[in-house]
């Protein structure tokens, strides 16, 4: 039995990159609600290169105008301040349930639950 087998796959060695290729795969990797993963698959480029290529386009090393790409904010933490204390409305173990329309039914910690449950239900 002769025949021809023709295998396709990917393209294998190195590849050269224009500096325009280069930040419209930037642009588009880093655009908003996109994954940098599903453009790499999609144009065949490694994450080590994407990255490499985005530090250069920040320091100004492709040419042409580098592609707005995401920067972090700087953060602060504000020294945490205690609440002021508010003033008693009801007894220790008392619990307090405001209804929708200003109703307000109170009971203690060993209420039913089941009957707590009916009632509510009937008041709602």
């Amino acid at each position: 039995m002769t025949g021809r087998v023709e295998v396709v796959g990917r393209v294998s060695g190195r590849r050269s990159w224009s500096d325009e290729e280069k930040l419209e795969i930037l642009a588009e990797a880093f655009r908003p609600g996109v994954r940098v993963r599903d453009v790499m698959a999609r144009r065949e480029v490694s994450s080590s290169l994407i990255y490499t290529w985005r530090k250069q386009a920040r320091l100004g090393k492709l040419g042409g105008v580098a592609p707005a790409l995401p920067t972090f904010a700087e953060v602060r933490v504000a020294e945490v301040t205690a609440p002021a204390p508010q003033p008693a409305t009801s007894a220790p173990g008392i619990i307090c349930i405001e209804l929708p329309g200003g109703m307000r039914v109170s009971v203690d910690g060993s209420v039913n639950a089941g009957a707590l449950a009916r009632v509510l239900s009937v008041l709602r």
